[in-house]
């Protein structure tokens, strides 16, 4: 596990909104995409991200069909890995920040994927991908 790299276990093209997208908007690309999470971006690049456990905090605080943009609840204190983290180092990241999506972003800052915890547990479970290390 040292010595793979995140890039091998990442979603390649995670699924992205930007910091207007309305929160119902979003709620249906995670339902329709099957995912935990968005990458939340704006002008700069990589904002922020809305994961499921966002939306707790959504349908308590919200009314019905309240017009509100993600921009208010997505998380900015994000940590992110590159391409050539570990997956050791990216699981370890994982732990100590109790996060359980990990943005993987380019030189630039530019989003080029995200490993969560489902990743990780795939690669744990799959001898083959341990296998081609």
């Amino acid at each position: 596990m040292n010595d793979i790299f995140v890039s091998r276990i990442m979603t390649a093209a995670p699924v992205t909104v930007s910091t207007d997208t309305f929160v119902e908007a979003a709620a249906n690309r995670m339902l329709d995409g099957d995912i935990g999470s968005l990458l939340v971006t704006d002008e700069d690049g990589l904002a922020g991200i809305l994961t499921t456990t966002d939306f707790v905090a959504i349908v308590a605080a919200s009314k019905p069909k309240a017009e509100t943009t993600v921009k208010r609840y997505m998380s900015t204190d994000l940590v992110t890995a590159t391409a050539q983290t570990t997956v050791a180092e990216a699981a370890e990241t994982m732990v100590e920040e109790n996060i359980h999506h990990l943005p993987v972003v380019d030189d630039d800052g530019s989003v080029i994927g995200i490993v969560t915890t489902t990743d990780l547990a795939g690669y744990v479970s799959s001898p083959e991908l341990q296998s081609t290390a």
